[in-house]
């Protein structure tokens, strides 16, 4: 590989990781492992704007590197009982648009991009605490520390051009298990998560031919929320994450992440099955990668299954 392909895989590969694996391993979810009634239902329409800086490896001849990013997403949740635990099933569409720009090799350089954005399924369950109960008896319930466990998939979906050097989409899957704890204590509940991204290979890679692979990414979160009243919450996040190391074909590997972030989430009731949730978060210590400031805000619409309503009031 010439030289000058050589940066251009540099460029692609942490590029790709902004739009993509970075940005999932930079969410923050807080309460993300507590209890709820089965039955429950949920439809989520959120929008999220992140702007920033991205840092990049200082050998490589990029600079003044920034991005504009937006998304609106739609999704679906269900709970449930899964061999007498509380599961809880999601799936989120994204479409996303946005632009990056900088300087390369010292040219002004400038792309947009639109489109669907990879489809994502998570699947988690509580494996110690409150058993699986309907909501007469969800709310009769003491609160009780929950450990749980989930898998999201991130499957490629997404708008994706083996001939453009950045993509929405990845052309390859991502998988994140993960573990979490959630503990109540007064108005408080107090999380911690730990999971690690891993991802396939991208055999179609720019310009069409190349290989890209990607090491995995650990990534761990902490939240402490506090309850002013029922479904009226606020939390303070943080994350850290590391790893992502990406090698296209026989080029030498980028930079590996080790990136901190801090943030907020509120969350207000609007009426008995409306509510709305606020937050932001930006970066505290930013390596190599994409030093974001993202607002998120998001509308939820809840409902109880009708036939365990009824069971409940029996």
């Amino acid at each position: 590989m010439s030289g000058r392909n050589a940066v251009l895989a540099g460029i692609v590969a942490i590029a790709c990781a902004l739009m993509t694996s970075e940005a999932r391993a930079q969410e923050m979810e807080p309460r993300a492992y507590s209890s709820s009634p089965t039955g429950t239902n949920f439809l989520v329409v959120g929008f999220t704007r992140s702007t920033g800086d991205v840092l990049f490896d200082p050998t490589l001849p990029i600079e003044d590197v920034t991005a504009r990013l937006n998304a609106v997403a739609l999704g679906l949740g269900r709970t449930f009982s899964l061999g007498g635990r509380v599961a809880l099933l999601t799936a989120a569409l994204p479409y996303s648009w946005g632009d990056i720009e900088g300087r390369v090799a010292e040219q002004s350089r400038q792309i947009t991009r639109s489109g669907l954005v990879d489809t994502r399924v998570k699947m988690s369950v509580n494996l110690l605490g409150p058993p699986a109960m309907s909501p007469a008896q969800f709310v009769k319930s003491p609160r009780r520390t929950v450990i749980g466990a989930s898998l999201t998939a991130v499957a490629p979906t997404g708008q994706y051009d083996p001939q453009k050097l950045i993509n929405l989409g990845t052309n390859r899957w991502a998988f994140k298990p993960e573990v979490g704890v959630s503990h109540p204590r007064g108005h408080w509940d107090l999380d911690a998560y730990a999971g690690v991204w891993l991802f396939t290979t991208n055999d179609t890679f720019f310009p069409g031919e190349a290989t890209r692979r990607q090491d995995s990414i650990v990534a761990l979160q902490g939240h402490a929320s506090y309850t002013i009243k029922p479904r009226a919450w606020v939390a303070f996040d943080a994350t850290w994450y590391g790893g992502g190391r990406s090698t296209v074909d026989d080029a030498p590997p980028s930079s590996r992440v080790s990136n901190t972030r801090f943030g907020a989430t509120f969350a207000w009731p609007i009426g008995r099955r409306q509510s709305v949730k606020f937050a932001y978060s930006g970066g505290a210590t930013t390596r190599v990668g994409s030093d974001f400031r993202t607002v998120a805000v998001a509308w939820q619409l809840l409902w109880m299954d009708r036939e365990r309503n009824l069971r409940g009031n029996e």
